[in-house]
């Protein structure tokens, strides 16, 4: 229910989370898994941090109730050193443990899990651990999220701030549990819908509880929606400002600061507030649900009917797939099963073209071809394979009028940008809105005398460019300059603009 943070977060950020699961993708990948089961089992315990011996210990323990769990030697020091490298965990260098000279002289290095590495070892752990059994649409939580409102609001009238911390942090935690079973449940059941066709006794095995449990959901949610958008309203009838500093003032999370949690709280009710409360145009997520479910008993019932009617005429895809391994085995030759299998799967053979991006950087080396962007390709090199050449040069063909007219072009832009010159001189830079020709000899004349400033004594000297008989002076100022334009204002913080006027020097003969 909170902002996605993640979607804030830059490349270089993202592709060092990732780090994070190299451990997945070694080859020895189900060792380093249960090595961090090891160190999971002894965090348990409260022992953080770990030595190798005591990771093997607790390695023998897990082998003796799983016996597919490895006994790692000699090298659990070195993949305990590959986690630290990936930085799945940290490692500390111990000179308590040393018991005599030796020892000490030997590096004994201890391991913990770091924040990170934890959260990266539990995400894996949930991947394995997730079951399609585990999947529905809770039903019974709107009573309980309507309970929750009123004791909120309740608590808020009265001044009680640990109650409202409470009820507050249940619902953000009972709306995130909905929202993630929602989303979870239509992920899995769209995975049903696309894989009966090969087994459709699955989905008939379960489809009267699908349906009876998705109808219970949505009757539900109408009974319980207009009493929910009641309950929220009265929430913030109480005051929203002094629920949410009460919240905040609540808050045990010592390393974010006031405004922070309170940022984040305010993010929180609103998040729970778009569930439930419907303003102007723009429908609840409960309502997206609920149109969502209905959606998805329509999908059901179709199918039911089409696997239903596909037994009952004895043909399915399974009946198609039969029927035609039975002509393929009874071809003559080859030549003529490959010839059947190609019209029935419309299989032809490919002609693979290949050609050089203009920009060779922007591709990097590692992309694959179902990635990359693609290249234009001539219609001569697809139909006859043949790269296709420039041919004879033609003729230059001379158009007096349309190089007039390029020359007159060029004539008035530059009329206008020594009229604008003048007026730059005249009026100044300030006091006034510059039109369009203004602004552009300004910026041009800006970005020169700021690409000629230099560095006297440490610090930033004035600067002055010249041009069409303009001249601009970038003079250091506290106080700054901002030039109104046409586009809107250009603020130049630290410097004061001057325009004058500039008569070039001419050489004496």
């Amino acid at each position: 229910m909170v902002e996605r943070r993640a979607l804030d977060m830059d490349s270089p950020a993202v592709s060092d989370r990732f780090r994070l699961f190299n451990f997945t993708r070694r080859d020895d990948h189900v060792t380093y898994l249960w090595i961090l089961r090891a160190m999971d089992r002894l965090r348990e315990v409260h022992q953080v941090q770990v030595a190798p011996d005591d990771v093997a210990a607790a390695l023998r323990e897990l082998a003796t109730a799983h016996p597919e769990a490895p006994v790692v030697g000699r090298g659990l020091r070195d993949r305990l050193d590959e986690l630290h490298a990936d930085r799945v965990v940290h490692r500390f260098d111990d000179a308590s443990r040393a018991g005599n000279l030796a020892r000490y002289r030997n590096r004994q290095s201890v391991y913990q899990f770091s924040e990170l590495g934890y959260w990266a070892y539990q995400a894996v752990e949930n991947l394995l651990g997730a079951r399609i059994e585990d999947v529905n649409l809770s039903r019974l939580v709107f009573s309980e999220v309507l309970d929750d409102l009123r004791a909120l609001a309740e608590a808020n009238r009265t001044g009680r701030d640990e109650q409202v911390y409470r009820r507050l942090s249940r619902l953000d935690s009972v709306m995130e549990d909905m929202g993630r079973r929602s989303a979870q449940f239509h992920v899995t059941l769209g995975e049903i819908l696309r894989s009966t066709d090969a087994s459709p006794d699955v989905f008939l095995r379960h489809k009267n509880a699908l349906l009876v449990h998705m109808s219970d959901f949505m009757a539900e949610l109408d009974r319980y929606l207009p009493r929910l958008d009641r309950a929220v309203r009265e929430v913030e009838e109480t005051g929203l400002a002094t629920l949410l500093s009460r919240a905040c003032e609540s808050d045990e999370r010592l390393f974010m600061g006031r405004e922070e949690r309170l940022a984040d709280w305010r993010r929180r009710w609103q998040a729970l507030r778009a569930w439930f409360v419907s303003d102007d145009a723009v429908p609840t997520r409960a309502a997206e649900l609920h149109a969502a479910t209905r959606s998805a008993v329509s999908g059901v019932i179709a199918l039911l009917r089409q696997i239903t009617e596909a037994q009952r005429g004895g043909i399915n895809r399974s009946t198609q797939l039969r029927h035609l391994a039975a002509w393929v085995f009874d071809t003559p030759d080859d030549g003529a099963a490959h010839a059947l299998m190609g019209a029935a799967f419309n299989v032809r053979s490919a002609r693979h073209l290949g050609a050089a991006h203009d920009d060779d950087e922007q591709i990097s080396p590692t992309m694959t071809w179902w990635d990359a962007p693609g290249v234009e390709v001539s219609v001569t090199l697809f139909r006859s394979g043949s790269t296709p050449t420039a041919g004879v040069p033609r003729p230059v063909r001379r158009n007096p009028g349309a190089q007039a007219r390029l020359r007159g072009a060029q004539a008035a832009d530059r009329a206008a940008e020594r009229r604008a010159a003048d007026r730059l001189i005249d009026q100044g830079a300030h006091g006034r809105v510059l039109d369009e020709a203004d602004t552009r000899v300004l910026l041009r004349l800006v970005t020169r005398a700021l690409e000629g400033r230099t560095v006297v004594a440490g610090r930033l000297s004035s600067a002055s460019a010249t041009g069409d008989g303009t001249m601009v002076r970038l003079v250091p100022d506290p106080a700054g300059s901002t030039v109104r334009t046409s586009h809107g204002r250009l603020h130049l913080p630290g410097l004061r603009l001057e325009v004058s006027g500039h008569r070039p020097r001419t050489k004496n003969p």
